[in-house]
C-alpha cells in the first residue's frame, strides 16, 4: 500500500550517509531516513552531518541518486471503506498478535487487570469489541482484540467483564505504507478495524516500522476521495 522503493538506491544512499543513527533528521536510524528521502518526504538537509566537510563527496553522490527520475514506483492510496478518506498508512498488529494495541480509559469503576478479556463499546464506535488485557498502570489497560472478528476460538464461549463505554487513547503496532515523522498528526486505517475507518492521531513514538500513535480521533477532517 505504500510507495515502492528500488532496493538498490535505498542501499546506495544508506551507505553513503554517515552511519550515526542519532536521530536528529527525525528518524531513529539511516536507513529510515534513506527511505524516507526517497519518497521525498524529508530533505538531506535535515542530517548536519552531511554538510561536514569529511562527507563533502558523499552528499555529492547522495545529491545525484536523488536527482534521478524514477526511483519510485506510483503510490497505491490506502481508502477507509466506511467514509472513503484516504489514510497515511494501514497499522498492522505487533508479532505474534491478534490487532493493534489500543490504550484504553475505561470509565467503569471495577478493578481489571492483566489477562482479563473485556467486552467494551469504543467511544464514538457503534461495534462492540472483546479484547485482552495486556497491561494495567494506573487505570489505563493497554489491549489486543479478541472478538468479534477475531475471537481466539470461536466454537468456545469465554468469560468476560462487561465495561461499557471507553476511551481510545493511543495505537500502538506496526505501519505499512509511507513511515511519518515523530510529532506528526496522520491518518490512519487499523488493519483490524470492523468498519474500515479511517482513524487520526499523534505520532509520539516511532522505531523502525513500530508506532505509538496518540490523541485517536474518528473525526477525520478531510475530504473523501472522489472517484
Amino acid at each position: 500500500m505504500a510507495k515502492k522503493i528500488n532496493v538498490n538506491q535505498r542501499d546506495k544512499l544508506v551507505q553513503l550517509l554517515p552511519g550515526y543513527n542519532c536521530g536528529i533528521c527525525g528518524y531513529a536510524r539511516c536507513d529510515e531516513f534513506a527511505a524516507s528521502l526517497l519518497r521525498k518526504r524529508s530533505q538531506l538537509e535535515k542530517c548536519r552531518f552531511m554538510f561536514q566537510e569529511l562527507f563533502d563527496e558523499n552528499r555529492e553522490r547522495a545529491e545525484a541518486i536523488l536527482k534521478e527520475e524514477k526511483i519510485i514506483a506510483p503510490e497505491e492510496k490506502v481508502v477507509g471503506v466506511l467514509d472513503g478518506y484516504e489514510a497515511d498508512f494501514i497499522l498492522k498488529p505487533l508479532p505474534e498478535e491478534h490487532s493493534c494495541r489500543e490504550v484504553l480509559y475505561p470509565f467503569t469503576r471495577e478493578e481489571l487487570k492483566k489477562g482479563d478479556i473485556i467486552r467494551y463499546r469504543p467511544l464514538g464506535c457503534p461495534i462492540i469489541h472483546f479484547g485482552e488485557i495486556l497491561d494495567e498502570n494506573h487505570g489505563l489497560i493497554t489491549v489486543h482484540l479478541v472478538g468479534p472478528c477475531h475471537r481466539v476460538n470461536p466454537q468456545v464461549d469465554f468469560p468476560y467483564k462487561e465495561v461499557g463505554v471507553c476511551m481510545v487513547g493511543g495505537f500502538e503496532g506496526i505501519i505499512e505504507g509511507k513511515l511519518p515523522a515523530v510529532g506528526e498528526t496522520v491518518r490512519f486505517l487499523p488493519f483490524h478495524c470492523m468498519m474500515q475507518k479511517v482513524h487520526s492521531g499523534v505520532v509520539v513514538q516511532l522505531e523502525g516500522r513500530k508506532a505509538v500513535i496518540e490523541g485517536i480521533d474518528l473525526k477525520v477532517w478531510a475530504p473523501p476521495i472522489k472517484g
